[in-house]
């Protein structure tokens, strides 16, 4: 289901992905941060590209497969928990999601 976000742009879902199949990565970033946040009850603005969610959240493998189950559904980009566990901050997450995405196309 779409509706429409900030500034009138057409997003899909409850996490603000634009529905376009070529999100930039400051919105692939905000996607990631919006999706982790929802998850770990915090805010998006807490959660930066150098944030080490397993040192600074003490998240764990069932936190991240929901993460990686939500990032699929919403970008259409396959990503398992181990994928991201293979992510040391969430910056090293969305640079692994760009290039999947970027495979797809």
């Amino acid at each position: 289901m779409t509706h429409n976000g900030p500034a009138g742009t057409r997003t899909a879902d409850s996490v603000g992905v634009p529905s376009s199949s070529d999100t930039s990565s400051a919105d692939l970033s905000a996607v990631v941060r919006e999706t982790i946040a929802e998850v770990l009850g915090t805010t998006p603005d807490a959660i930066v590209d150098s944030t080490d969610l397993r040192t600074e959240y003490g998240i764990d493998s069932l936190e991240l497969m929901a993460i990686g189950a939500q990032l699929e559904r919403v970008l259409n980009v396959p990503i398992s928990a181990e994928d991201l566990m293979g992510a040391d901050t969430v910056g090293q997450a969305v640079e692994l999601l760009a290039q999947r995405k970027a495979g797809r196309e």
